[in-house]
């Protein structure tokens, strides 16, 4: 005997279907607004270009850890007869580091891949949000470039460039040995590199009546900062620039206000 219409059974396991799909869509937006708003950077498995992030990484005004000078530093491996050449140098943007991959690239003419990771603390045009690129660069999708980029963030390190060649050595490493293989070449030459912890700084110009200028310099020395440019204008006023941490700016500035009682202009 057949049923007339809907079983109630039925009915009500479609509408949990129903309701399961929509809230895994609901998910799925959620977490692609995540990504977004987090500052993931996403290799293109098509292209093995990087999407680039403009999300915040680092706020300019935070101490940040990078490479010491302006040398590139290199570490090598050999894993199952393919070679691992991990390469790291200090890059501030985007420009400079196509630049030292070009300059690699045609280094190493005779290599299968040459992959990279890049995380800086500005954006293009030198605003005050991080960005991240990578690229598997022909590798698997997801093999090459992420875990390069995971070593550079794994040892807390910014305005930073890493790049791994590979000369293959005819043996297949799978998706799991490439990931370690870049991943640790990568660290490898990192932590072969010294690094230096960068300040941001801060730059205020004054003016104001020769006898505040005790005051102004006592401010100046309370918040580490230091002076230059000293000059004396037209009309006997003191001009003088004062550098110092950026945390310690605004600070600065309202304790100078304070002891010159209003007494100080501040020169754009």
């Amino acid at each position: 005997m057949g049923f007339i219409g809907r079983h109630p059974l039925v009915s009500m396991a479609w509408s949990l279907l129903l309701s399961f799909g929509a809230r895994t869509a609901a998910a799925g937006l959620q977490i692609r607004a995540a990504f977004a708003a987090g500052g993931v950077a996403i290799c293109n498995p098509s292209t093995h270009q990087a999407r680039t992030s403009t999300s915040r990484l680092h706020s300019t005004s935070e101490p940040l850890k990078t490479l010491e000078g302006s040398d590139i530093y290199a570490a090598e491996e050999v894993i199952k007869k393919s070679r691992f050449i991990g390469l790291a140098a200090h890059c501030t943007n985007w420009d400079d580091a196509q630049s030292i991959l070009e300059s690699v690239r045609k280094d190493h003419p005779k290599s299968r891949h040459a992959c990279f990771g890049f995380v800086s603390s500005a954006g293009a045009g030198g605003e005050g949000v991080g960005t991240e690129r990578c690229s598997d660069d022909g590798e698997p999708t997801g093999t090459a470039g992420v875990p390069i980029l995971g070593a550079i963030k794994g040892e807390g390190l910014s305005d930073t460039l890493c790049i791994v060649v590979r000369y293959s050595g005819g043996i297949k490493l799978g998706a799991g040995g490439l990931i370690r293989a870049y991943g640790g070449a990568a660290r490898l030459a990192l932590r072969s590199a010294p690094t230096q912890i960068h300040v941001p700084k801060s730059s205020i110009r004054i003016s104001t009546r020769a006898a505040n200028s005790g005051a102004v310099y006592a401010a100046a020395a309370k918040y580490g900062g230091v002076t230059s440019g000293e000059a004396y204008n037209d009309r006997g006023e003191l001009e003088v620039t004062i550098t110092c941490d950026e945390e310690n700016g605004e600070r600065l500035r309202e304790e100078m206000k304070d002891a010159t009682r209003g007494g100080v202009m501040f020169i754009e």
